[in-house]
């Protein structure tokens, strides 16, 4: 039974690893997004977002099993030219906001829907983006050709940081499932590196 059940674990995680493409590192396990222990409605790790049967269809999560955010968010308003490109967060991203606009609880996943525990403190990123980076824009060679503080995105993608669609979203920068480099950075950020892959200063 316990070999079956690191089977699936190991199959959920690289499944997952198709789409956030993490480096290896610590896993989930103790990390904050480890809920086995927080009594929000299972002992398992993966559950909260992941299930091996009846998940959802959604092309950019695997076997999705937590229930999705229909928020829509005040986007980044500040200087730059991504302003010209900015765009409501895509689907890659909203799988993250479902937990952090503070719409959906933590324990909403298969068929709950009345938990009652929210993300918190820092995590709580709420429905107001305007002053955080911003996400769901087309990051291509027309926006570096209008930003030349920019670094190419064929460069962005090779150094680690993935694009979904050609857009910039939370994954780009956050590997949900490795918390070496905290918090969930896919790279880090020591002498400003994650903020240098992108950005030429």
């Amino acid at each position: 039974m316990k070999s079956g059940i690191r089977l699936l674990a190991s199959t959920l995680a690289a499944a997952a690893g198709i789409l956030f493409a993490t480096q290896a590192g610590a896993g989930i396990l103790g990390t904050k997004h480890d809920f086995s222990a927080a009594s929000y409605g299972s002992t398992q790790i993966c559950i909260f977002c992941h299930a091996p049967h009846n998940a959802q269809t959604i092309p950019e999560a695997p076997l999705w099993n937590h229930q999705s955010t229909t928020a829509t968010y005040t986007l980044y308003s500040g200087p730059g030219t991504m302003n010209a490109a900015k765009g409501q967060p895509g689907a890659v991203s909203k799988l993250c906001m479902s937990c952090h606009d503070g719409t959906v609880a933590i324990g909403n996943f298969g068929t709950i829907t009345t938990d009652t525990h929210y993300v918190t403190g820092k995590s709580l990123m709420g429905t107001d983006l305007s002053n955080d980076h911003p996400i769901g824009f087309i990051y291509d060679a027309a926006l570096v050709a209008l930003d030349s503080g920019l670094v190419s995105p064929a460069t962005v993608v090779t150094a680690g940081l993935p694009l979904f669609s050609s857009k910039m979203e939370c994954s780009t920068c956050h590997g949900v499932h490795d918390d070496v480099n905290k918090p969930f950075l896919r790279k880090t950020n020591a002498a400003s590196a994650l903020c240098l892959t992108c950005h030429i200063k």
